[in-house]
C-alpha cells in the first residue's frame, strides 16, 4: 500500500511540473491550478486563432489559386503590362488577349514565356478610334478579371 507521504510527494512533484509547464510563479496548490487553467484557456484561444488563419488562407487560396503578379505602368499613351506566375498556365494568354481586345487595347509589342512558368510582358496602346481614354487601373482590373475567368474555367474543366 502506498503511504500518504509518498502520495503527497507525487502530488507535489506533479504540481511543480504543472507550475513549470505553465510558467506559473504561484506557490500554493490553488494558485498553480488557477494559473494552469488560465494557460489552458490561452492555448485554446491560440488554437482557435490558428484555425481561423488556416481557414482564411485556404479561402484566399481558393479565390486566387494561382499566385499571380500583375503590374500595369503608364508610358505616355501606352501601357507596360507584366503578368507572372510560377506555374505554367495553358490558355491564359488567350484570355488576357481577349481582355485587351474588349478594352480596345492594341498589343504593340509582347514577350511571352509559357514553359515552366507564365510570363507576359506587353506594351499596349489605345485604339486611335476609341473616344474614351483608358487608365492603368482599368487595364489591371481587366487583366485580373481575365485571370479569374480563366482560373474558373480551368477549375470547371478539371472537375468534368
Amino acid at each position: 500500500m502506498v503511504s500518504r507521504e509518498h502520495k503527497r510527494a507525487a502530488l507535489h512533484e506533479k504540481l511543480q511540473l504543472l507550475r513549470s509547464i505553465t510558467n506559473s510563479h504561484a506557490l500554493n496548490k490553488t494558485s498553480i491550478i488557477v494559473d494552469a487553467s488560465k494557460y489552458i484557456e490561452e492555448l485554446k484561444q491560440k488554437v482557435e486563432r490558428l484555425n481561423q488563419d488556416i481557414e482564411a488562407a485556404q479561402t484566399s487560396n481558393h479565390q486566387n489559386p494561382l499566385p499571380m503578379q500583375v503590374t500595369v505602368e503608364t508610358l505616355e499613351k501606352r501601357f507596360l503590362i507584366n503578368v507572372f506566375s510560377e506555374k505554367s498556365c495553358p490558355g491564359l494568354l488567350v484570355s488576357i488577349l481577349e481582355a485587351f481586345e474588349q478594352l480596345g487595347l492594341n498589343v504593340l509589342e509582347a514577350r511571352v514565356s509559357c514553359t515552366d512558368s507564365f510570363r507576359l510582358q506587353a506594351v499596349g496602346g489605345e485604339n486611335e478610334e476609341q473616344s474614351e481614354t483608358i487608365d492603368a487601373q482599368v487595364v489591371k482590373q481587366a487583366v485580373l478579371q481575365a485571370i479569374k475567368n480563366w482560373s474558373e474555367s480551368t477549375d470547371q474543366q478539371e472537375q468534368n
